[in-house]
Protein backbone atom coordinates (compact mmCIF):
# COMPACT_ATOMS: atom_id res chain seq x y z
CA UNK A 1 0.00 0.00 0.00
CA UNK A 2 0.69 3.82 -0.54
CA UNK A 3 0.67 5.25 2.61
CA UNK A 4 0.41 8.79 4.12
CA UNK A 5 1.25 9.13 7.63
CA UNK A 6 0.47 12.85 9.55
CA UNK A 7 1.66 12.79 12.84
CA UNK A 8 3.13 15.82 14.48
CA UNK A 9 6.03 13.97 16.46
CA UNK A 10 7.90 11.49 14.42
CA UNK A 11 11.54 10.42 14.46
CA UNK A 12 14.05 11.26 16.15
CA UNK A 13 11.14 12.07 18.73
CA UNK A 14 10.27 8.85 20.12
CA UNK A 15 6.93 7.80 20.05
CA UNK A 16 5.31 4.47 19.25
CA UNK A 17 4.43 5.76 15.60
CA UNK A 18 7.96 5.07 14.63
CA UNK A 19 7.88 1.67 15.44
CA UNK A 20 4.89 1.05 13.57
CA UNK A 21 5.92 3.48 10.25
CA UNK A 22 9.08 0.58 10.43
CA UNK A 23 6.75 -2.47 10.46
CA UNK A 24 4.94 -0.89 7.61
CA UNK A 25 7.80 -0.73 5.40
CA UNK A 26 9.64 -3.91 6.62
CA UNK A 27 6.18 -5.72 5.36
CA UNK A 28 6.70 -3.68 1.64
CA UNK A 29 4.60 -0.64 1.75
CA UNK A 30 5.21 2.50 0.64
CA UNK A 31 5.31 5.74 3.81
CA UNK A 32 5.24 9.11 3.40
CA UNK A 33 5.81 10.82 6.92
CA UNK A 34 4.49 14.88 7.08
CA UNK A 35 5.69 15.82 10.42
CA UNK A 36 6.47 18.81 12.71
CA UNK A 37 10.45 19.77 13.06
CA UNK A 38 11.31 17.60 16.18
CA UNK A 39 11.42 19.87 20.01
CA UNK A 40 9.99 16.87 22.02
CA UNK A 41 10.27 16.88 25.05
CA UNK A 42 13.31 19.05 25.71
CA UNK A 43 11.02 21.91 23.95
CA UNK A 44 14.22 23.02 21.80
CA UNK A 45 14.67 22.30 18.46
CA UNK A 46 17.16 19.22 18.11
CA UNK A 47 20.59 19.89 16.47
CA UNK A 48 20.48 20.18 12.73
CA UNK A 49 16.93 21.21 12.22
CA UNK A 50 15.50 25.27 12.42
CA UNK A 51 12.14 25.91 13.25
CA UNK A 52 10.92 28.03 10.01
CA UNK A 53 11.27 26.45 6.63
CA UNK A 54 9.98 23.06 5.66
CA UNK A 55 12.41 19.86 4.12
CA UNK A 56 12.42 17.03 3.23
CA UNK A 57 14.11 13.82 4.20
CA UNK A 58 14.59 10.04 3.63
CA UNK A 59 15.50 8.12 6.54
CA UNK A 60 14.90 4.04 6.53
CA UNK A 61 13.02 3.99 3.93
CA UNK A 62 10.17 6.72 4.85
CA UNK A 63 10.04 10.13 2.62
CA UNK A 64 9.39 12.66 5.34
CA UNK A 65 8.07 15.97 5.11
CA UNK A 66 8.59 18.50 7.74
CA UNK A 67 6.44 21.92 8.64
CA UNK A 68 7.88 24.86 10.10
CA UNK A 69 6.82 24.22 14.15
CA UNK A 70 6.85 26.89 16.90
CA UNK A 71 8.83 24.79 19.88
CA UNK A 72 7.09 23.65 22.71
CA UNK A 73 9.80 25.74 24.76
CA UNK A 74 9.43 25.23 29.09
CA UNK A 75 5.94 23.18 28.66
CA UNK A 76 3.51 25.99 29.49
CA UNK A 77 -0.22 25.76 28.48
CA UNK A 78 0.48 29.10 26.31
CA UNK A 79 3.17 27.69 24.98
CA UNK A 80 2.01 24.28 24.25
CA UNK A 81 -1.11 25.88 22.90
CA UNK A 82 1.25 27.92 20.50
CA UNK A 83 3.29 24.70 19.81
CA UNK A 84 0.08 22.75 18.83
CA UNK A 85 -1.90 25.88 16.62
CA UNK A 86 1.51 25.65 14.78
CA UNK A 87 1.85 22.48 13.65
CA UNK A 88 -1.89 22.77 12.64
CA UNK A 89 -1.56 25.54 10.40
CA UNK A 90 1.72 24.81 8.73
CA UNK A 91 -0.11 21.81 7.73
CA UNK A 92 -2.71 23.12 6.35
CA UNK A 93 -0.22 25.57 4.49
CA UNK A 94 2.55 22.82 3.58
CA UNK A 95 1.09 19.45 3.50
CA UNK A 96 -0.54 19.93 0.02
CA UNK A 97 2.93 20.93 -1.27
CA UNK A 98 5.09 18.32 0.63
CA UNK A 99 2.86 15.62 -0.90
CA UNK A 100 2.38 16.98 -4.64
CA UNK A 101 2.28 14.47 -6.82
CA UNK A 102 2.10 11.47 -4.75
CA UNK A 103 -0.99 9.23 -4.91
CA UNK A 104 -2.02 7.51 -1.75
CA UNK A 105 -4.39 3.83 -0.80
CA UNK A 106 -4.96 5.49 2.58
CA UNK A 107 -4.26 8.01 5.24
CA UNK A 108 -3.71 8.19 8.85
CA UNK A 109 -3.46 10.40 11.88
CA UNK A 110 -1.26 9.74 15.01
CA UNK A 111 -3.22 11.61 17.07
CA UNK A 112 -1.24 11.87 20.06
CA UNK A 113 -2.15 15.12 21.73
CA UNK A 114 -4.21 17.25 20.43
CA UNK A 115 -6.70 15.91 18.37
CA UNK A 116 -6.74 18.88 16.56
CA UNK A 117 -3.83 17.82 14.92
CA UNK A 118 -5.85 15.66 12.38
CA UNK A 119 -6.91 18.15 10.79
CA UNK A 120 -4.23 18.58 8.35
CA UNK A 121 -4.86 15.04 7.47
CA UNK A 122 -8.80 15.65 6.73
CA UNK A 123 -7.22 18.49 3.85
CA UNK A 124 -5.27 15.41 2.46
CA UNK A 125 -8.49 13.12 2.51
CA UNK A 126 -10.35 15.71 0.44
CA UNK A 127 -7.28 16.60 -2.05
CA UNK A 128 -5.89 12.82 -2.50
CA UNK A 129 -9.73 11.02 -2.06
CA UNK A 130 -7.85 8.28 -0.01
CA UNK A 131 -9.45 6.92 2.73
CA UNK A 132 -8.59 8.48 6.53
CA UNK A 133 -7.81 6.77 9.16
CA UNK A 134 -7.29 8.08 12.92
CA UNK A 135 -5.37 6.68 15.86
CA UNK A 136 -6.83 8.44 18.80
CA UNK A 137 -4.20 8.36 21.71
CA UNK A 138 -5.60 11.32 23.76
CA UNK A 139 -9.65 12.01 24.64
CA UNK A 140 -10.59 15.26 23.48
CA UNK A 141 -12.21 17.30 24.64
CA UNK A 142 -12.03 15.35 28.41
CA UNK A 143 -7.99 16.07 28.88
CA UNK A 144 -8.53 19.90 28.71
CA UNK A 145 -11.00 19.66 31.37
CA UNK A 146 -8.82 17.06 33.52
CA UNK A 147 -5.81 18.91 33.26
CA UNK A 148 -7.30 22.34 33.80
CA UNK A 149 -5.84 23.79 30.76
CA UNK A 150 -9.21 24.95 29.52
CA UNK A 151 -12.39 25.60 31.82
CA UNK A 152 -14.55 27.60 29.95
CA UNK A 153 -17.54 25.69 28.65
CA UNK A 154 -18.02 27.73 25.81
CA UNK A 155 -14.39 26.79 24.27
CA UNK A 156 -14.33 23.13 25.61
CA UNK A 157 -18.10 23.12 23.28
CA UNK A 158 -15.89 24.72 20.33
CA UNK A 159 -13.23 21.78 20.77
CA UNK A 160 -15.67 19.13 20.97
CA UNK A 161 -17.58 20.16 17.76
CA UNK A 162 -14.31 20.15 15.59
CA UNK A 163 -13.72 16.70 17.34
CA UNK A 164 -17.00 15.72 16.14
CA UNK A 165 -15.75 17.28 12.37
CA UNK A 166 -12.55 15.54 12.55
CA UNK A 167 -14.66 11.86 13.75
CA UNK A 168 -16.96 12.65 10.68
CA UNK A 169 -14.55 13.03 8.58
CA UNK A 170 -12.58 9.68 9.68
CA UNK A 171 -13.23 6.46 7.76
CA UNK A 172 -11.66 4.43 10.55
CA UNK A 173 -11.57 5.58 14.58
CA UNK A 174 -8.61 3.50 15.91
CA UNK A 175 -8.50 3.76 19.72
CA UNK A 176 -5.52 2.33 22.36
CA UNK A 177 -8.03 1.21 24.76
CA UNK A 178 -11.38 -0.73 25.19
CA UNK A 179 -12.14 2.24 27.75
CA UNK A 180 -12.48 5.12 24.90
CA UNK A 181 -14.96 3.12 22.92
CA UNK A 182 -17.90 4.84 25.04
CA UNK A 183 -16.07 8.30 25.55
CA UNK A 184 -14.90 8.45 21.69
CA UNK A 185 -18.63 6.89 20.52
CA UNK A 186 -20.24 10.72 21.91
CA UNK A 187 -18.41 11.80 19.10
CA UNK A 188 -18.34 8.86 16.37
CA UNK A 189 -20.57 6.26 15.12
CA UNK A 190 -19.40 3.48 16.84
CA UNK A 191 -19.28 1.12 14.05
CA UNK A 192 -16.23 2.93 12.71
CA UNK A 193 -14.11 2.53 16.26
CA UNK A 194 -11.33 -0.29 16.15
CA UNK A 195 -9.27 -1.21 18.81
CA UNK A 196 -5.82 -1.11 18.00
CA UNK A 197 -3.25 -1.26 20.72
CA UNK A 198 0.39 0.89 20.48
CA UNK A 199 3.22 -1.38 20.13
CA UNK A 200 6.71 -0.91 21.74
CA UNK A 201 10.30 -2.03 20.68
CA UNK A 202 11.45 -4.77 22.70
CA UNK A 203 13.98 -2.61 24.29
CA UNK A 204 15.76 -5.82 25.56
CA UNK A 205 16.82 -6.42 22.36
CA UNK A 206 20.30 -8.41 22.16
CA UNK A 207 21.16 -5.77 19.56
CA UNK A 208 21.87 -3.10 22.58
CA UNK A 209 23.63 -5.55 25.31
CA UNK A 210 26.45 -4.18 24.71
CA UNK A 211 26.11 -1.03 25.55
CA UNK A 212 27.17 0.31 29.13
CA UNK A 213 24.00 1.13 31.17
CA UNK A 214 23.57 5.11 30.88
CA UNK A 215 23.34 5.74 34.79
CA UNK A 216 25.77 3.69 37.14
CA UNK A 217 25.00 2.05 40.14
CA UNK A 218 21.01 0.60 39.46
CA UNK A 219 22.18 -2.31 39.60
CA UNK A 220 22.83 -2.22 42.86
CA UNK A 221 20.31 -2.75 45.51
CA UNK A 222 16.45 -2.78 44.92
CA UNK A 223 16.56 -0.21 42.17
CA UNK A 224 13.00 1.41 40.85
CA UNK A 225 13.35 2.95 37.47
CA UNK A 226 10.86 5.38 35.65
CA UNK A 227 11.37 6.42 32.12
CA UNK A 228 9.38 8.29 29.80
CA UNK A 229 7.48 12.41 29.92
CA UNK A 230 8.28 13.71 33.78
CA UNK A 231 4.81 15.78 33.59
CA UNK A 232 1.58 16.33 35.01
CA UNK A 233 0.20 13.45 34.10
CA UNK A 234 2.44 11.18 35.28
CA UNK A 235 1.65 12.37 39.22
CA UNK A 236 5.55 12.90 39.55
CA UNK A 237 4.14 14.42 43.08
CA UNK A 238 2.73 10.88 44.22
CA UNK A 239 6.50 9.59 42.82
CA UNK A 240 8.37 12.27 45.53
CA UNK A 241 5.75 11.60 48.28
CA UNK A 242 6.23 8.00 48.34
CA UNK A 243 10.38 8.44 47.68
CA UNK A 244 9.72 10.49 50.98
CA UNK A 245 7.94 7.32 52.89
CA UNK A 246 10.84 4.81 51.85
CA UNK A 247 13.81 7.15 53.01
CA UNK A 248 14.51 4.66 55.64
CA UNK A 249 14.80 1.54 53.14
CA UNK A 250 18.56 2.00 52.63
CA UNK A 251 18.37 -0.25 49.57
CA UNK A 252 15.61 1.24 47.43
CA UNK A 253 16.42 3.76 45.39
CA UNK A 254 14.05 5.41 42.80
CA UNK A 255 15.12 6.66 39.30
CA UNK A 256 13.02 9.13 37.21
CA UNK A 257 14.57 8.88 33.61
CA UNK A 258 13.46 11.59 31.18
CA UNK A 259 12.61 15.29 30.58
CA UNK A 260 9.19 17.04 31.02
CA UNK A 261 7.21 20.30 32.18
CA UNK A 262 7.95 18.81 36.35
CA UNK A 263 11.25 17.72 35.71
CA UNK A 264 12.57 21.13 37.18
CA UNK A 265 9.84 20.83 40.08
CA UNK A 266 11.14 17.36 40.83
CA UNK A 267 14.95 18.43 41.44
CA UNK A 268 13.75 20.93 43.12
CA UNK A 269 11.83 19.08 45.30
CA UNK A 270 14.53 16.10 45.89
CA UNK A 271 16.66 18.62 47.17
CA UNK A 272 14.05 20.90 49.65
CA UNK A 273 13.30 17.52 51.35
CA UNK A 274 16.77 16.07 51.16
CA UNK A 275 16.25 13.24 49.60
CA UNK A 276 18.72 10.63 48.76
CA UNK A 277 16.84 7.76 47.44
CA UNK A 278 15.45 9.89 44.94
CA UNK A 279 17.85 10.55 41.25
CA UNK A 280 16.33 11.68 38.05
CA UNK A 281 19.57 11.50 36.18
CA UNK A 282 18.43 13.33 32.64
CA UNK A 283 16.81 11.86 29.07
CA UNK A 284 18.58 9.47 27.22
CA UNK A 285 17.85 7.79 23.78
CA UNK A 286 16.46 5.09 23.16
CA UNK A 287 19.10 2.88 22.87
CA UNK A 288 20.35 3.59 25.96
CA UNK A 289 16.80 1.96 27.91
CA UNK A 290 18.16 -1.65 27.48
CA UNK A 291 21.02 -1.52 29.35
CA UNK A 292 19.52 0.37 31.89
CA UNK A 293 16.05 -1.79 32.12
CA UNK A 294 18.55 -4.66 32.30
CA UNK A 295 20.29 -3.10 35.64
CA UNK A 296 16.67 -2.31 37.14
CA UNK A 297 14.94 -4.27 39.87
CA UNK A 298 11.52 -2.92 38.86
CA UNK A 299 10.02 -0.66 36.29
CA UNK A 300 7.70 2.65 37.16
CA UNK A 301 4.92 3.67 35.73
CA UNK A 302 2.16 6.13 37.22
CA UNK A 303 -0.85 8.03 36.21
CA UNK A 304 -3.16 10.79 38.54
CA UNK A 305 -5.60 9.90 39.55
CA UNK A 306 -8.36 10.76 36.98
CA UNK A 307 -10.96 9.05 35.30
CA UNK A 308 -9.63 10.15 31.95
CA UNK A 309 -6.38 8.99 32.74
CA UNK A 310 -7.78 4.87 34.00
CA UNK A 311 -8.72 4.57 30.21
CA UNK A 312 -5.43 4.86 28.76
CA UNK A 313 -2.76 2.23 28.57
CA UNK A 314 0.37 4.61 28.65
CA UNK A 315 2.94 3.44 26.28
CA UNK A 316 5.40 2.89 28.74
CA UNK A 317 3.71 -0.75 29.83
CA UNK A 318 4.41 -2.31 26.61
CA UNK A 319 7.77 -1.22 26.57
CA UNK A 320 8.10 -2.60 30.37
CA UNK A 321 6.40 -5.84 29.04
CA UNK A 322 8.52 -5.94 26.68
CA UNK A 323 11.88 -5.60 28.57
CA UNK A 324 11.18 -8.49 30.73
CA UNK A 325 10.70 -7.12 34.11
CA UNK A 326 8.62 -6.84 37.03
CA UNK A 327 6.01 -3.29 36.96
CA UNK A 328 5.00 -1.44 39.72
CA UNK A 329 1.89 0.00 38.43
CA UNK A 330 0.59 3.01 40.54
CA UNK A 331 -2.63 3.55 38.27
CA UNK A 332 -6.04 2.66 37.85
CA UNK A 333 -8.28 1.14 35.17
CA UNK A 334 -7.15 0.01 31.88
CA UNK A 335 -3.30 0.17 32.44
CA UNK A 336 -3.64 -1.55 35.99
CA UNK A 337 -5.65 -4.16 34.16
CA UNK A 338 -2.90 -5.36 31.50
CA UNK A 339 -0.38 -5.76 34.49
CA UNK A 340 -2.34 -7.58 36.53
CA UNK A 341 -3.79 -9.25 33.59
CA UNK A 342 -0.07 -10.57 32.54
CA UNK A 343 0.81 -11.30 35.97
CA UNK A 344 3.75 -9.20 35.29
CA UNK A 345 3.84 -7.07 39.02
CA UNK A 346 1.64 -4.93 41.37
CA UNK A 347 -0.43 -2.23 41.11
CA UNK A 348 -1.66 0.04 43.49
CA UNK A 349 -4.05 3.07 43.32
CA UNK A 350 -3.17 6.19 41.46
CA UNK A 351 -2.42 9.13 43.47
CA UNK A 352 -1.83 6.85 46.81
CA UNK A 353 1.97 7.72 47.30
CA UNK A 354 1.85 4.99 50.69
CA UNK A 355 -0.02 2.48 48.46
CA UNK A 356 2.74 2.72 46.09
CA UNK A 357 5.83 2.88 48.93
CA UNK A 358 4.52 -0.33 50.32
CA UNK A 359 4.17 -1.83 46.47
CA UNK A 360 7.74 -0.93 46.29
CA UNK A 361 8.58 -2.56 49.50
CA UNK A 362 6.66 -5.57 48.76
CA UNK A 363 7.93 -5.69 44.75
CA UNK A 364 11.58 -5.68 47.41
CA UNK A 365 10.72 -8.42 49.40
CA UNK A 366 9.46 -10.91 46.80
CA UNK A 367 11.65 -13.39 45.96
CA UNK A 368 14.47 -12.78 43.28
CA UNK A 369 13.10 -16.04 41.40
CA UNK A 370 9.01 -14.94 41.62
CA UNK A 371 10.12 -11.14 40.32
CA UNK A 372 12.06 -12.70 37.04
CA UNK A 373 8.38 -14.61 36.62
CA UNK A 374 6.92 -11.75 36.84
CA UNK A 375 9.18 -10.23 33.85
CA UNK A 376 9.21 -13.55 31.95
CA UNK A 377 5.02 -13.61 32.22
CA UNK A 378 5.05 -9.90 31.25
CA UNK A 379 7.57 -10.58 28.01
CA UNK A 380 4.73 -13.67 26.84
CA UNK A 381 1.82 -11.30 27.12
CA UNK A 382 3.34 -8.47 25.37
CA UNK A 383 3.94 -10.99 22.25
CA UNK A 384 0.99 -11.79 22.50
CA UNK A 385 -0.77 -8.85 22.64
CA UNK A 386 1.37 -5.75 21.50
CA UNK A 387 4.09 -7.34 18.96
CA UNK A 388 4.69 -4.83 16.54
CA UNK A 389 4.56 -7.42 13.72
CA UNK A 390 0.88 -8.64 14.50
CA UNK A 391 -0.07 -4.99 14.76
CA UNK A 392 1.08 -3.79 11.17
CA UNK A 393 -0.45 -7.11 10.06
CA UNK A 394 -3.68 -5.66 11.87
CA UNK A 395 -3.87 -2.36 10.56
CA UNK A 396 -3.36 -3.25 7.15
CA UNK A 397 -6.40 -5.40 7.20
CA UNK A 398 -8.04 -2.49 8.67
CA UNK A 399 -7.15 -0.14 6.11
CA UNK A 400 -7.91 -2.48 3.15
CA UNK A 401 -11.25 -2.81 4.47
CA UNK A 402 -12.04 1.16 4.61
CA UNK A 403 -10.59 1.58 0.78
CA UNK A 404 -12.81 2.77 -1.56
CA UNK A 405 -13.44 1.34 -5.04
CA UNK A 406 -10.69 2.23 -7.74
CA UNK A 407 -8.24 2.92 -4.66
CA UNK A 408 -7.25 -0.85 -4.35
CA UNK A 409 -3.79 -1.45 -3.66
CA UNK A 410 -1.07 -3.73 -6.30
CA UNK A 411 -2.24 -7.32 -4.72
CA UNK A 412 1.46 -7.72 -5.30
CA UNK A 413 2.60 -5.25 -2.74
CA UNK A 414 -0.40 -6.06 0.04
CA UNK A 415 1.50 -8.02 2.86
Amino acid sequence: MRILVCSQHFWPENFPINSLVDGLVSAGNQVDVITGKPNYPTGKIFSGYQAWGFRHEVNRGVRIGRVPIIPRGKGTAFRLAVNYLSYIFSGLLFAPFLARGRKYDAIMVYASSPLLQALPAVLMKWIKGAPLAVWVLDLWPDTLAATGYIRNRMILGIVGWVVRFIYWQADLVLVPSEAFFDPVSKFSRREKIRYFPQAAERVSSSNNSHRPSPVAGVAAGFSVVFAGNIGTAQAVDTIVDAAELLRDEPSVRLYLVGDGTRRQWVISEVQRRGLTNLLVPGRFPMEDMPPLFADASALLVSLRDESIWAATIPWKIQAYLAAGKPIIASLNGEGARVVASAGAGIHCAAGDARALAAAVVQLANTASEERAAMGLRGRKYYEIHFEPGKLVQRLLAMLHAVQKPGCRPNPENVA
